[in-house]
């Protein structure tokens, strides 16, 4: 098999598993109990959650990296999210999103999302702010923190927000960046029905990735995992 086509593989799986997935809505919360409901709020948070997709090294003061994304987080418990919808569960959540950054001074970046996951009610807005304390160079590696935010939206009989704290470091070796980090999520997570009660909560995140970057053109992969929940991303775009 080419190089190539042994590069293009991971993109074309996650394009597949993105297109073959059921479509479903988050609309029977009042047929579960508590525990499913605990359970559902772990598998949506941990998909939900901000994925950095993108190395720790800053982007400047006129540096920007826009581009579109698409994460497929594994149903750690499906069971319970099938009994939460009246539809038929994918075992893979499929959350595409488009993500924009911009570089400020100090080693400081910023960042925004906004997520339609298809054939759902699901979507989703959020977040980050990131310090490079150690902005890296040839023979450092940049060390950072970040915080993140991300709000879900479009689902009538449940609210949930994640909160995040991480941070990670990232070196560069010609058109590679790897990068590695570990940090917590909060969620919290509100039910619209009488026979349901808030989850607040807390889970552990690790995630590991590369940059490729050839002239404007950015290629991200990466892989989280929040929780039980493991999630595969790709993005595409242009970083300067």
């Amino acid at each position: 098999m080419k190089p190539r086509t042994m590069k293009a593989l991971p993109c074309l799986s996650l394009i597949l598993a993105a297109g073959s997935a059921s479509a479903f809505d988050i609309d029977r919360l009042q047929a579960i109990g508590q525990r499913d409901f605990r359970l559902l709020s772990e598998d949506v948070g941990a998909a939900l959650s901000y994925h950095p997709q993108t190395p720790t090294e800053p982007l400047g003061t006129t540096g920007f990296d826009v581009g579109v994304s698409l994460t497929m987080s594994k149903v750690a418990n499906k069971d319970s999210l099938s009994r939460a919808s009246s539809d038929s569960v994918p075992s893979y959540l499929p959350v595409p999103t488009l993500r924009a950054n911009k570089g400020l001074p100090l080693g400081f970046d910023v960042g925004l999302l906004y997520s339609k996951v298809p054939g759902s009610n699901i979507s989703l807005w959020g977040g980050e702010a990131r310090w490079a304390f150690i902005q890296g160079g040839v023979a450092a590696p940049a060390v950072g923190v970040r915080g993140t935010y991300t709000k879900l939206t479009g689902v009538d009989q449940l609210d949930m927000s994640t909160k995040g704290v991480d941070i990670s470091a990232s070196k560069g070796f010609a058109v590679f960046t790897p990068y590695v980090g570990i940090g917590r999520t909060w969620i919290k997570s509100e039910p619209h029905v009488a026979n349901l009660t808030n989850e607040d909560f807390t889970l552990t995140k690790f995630f590991v990735g590369t940059g490729f970057k050839l002239a404007l053109f950015n290629m991200n992969l990466e892989v989280d995992r929040t929780g039980q929940s493991t999630a595969y991303s790709i993005k595409a775009g242009i970083r300067f």
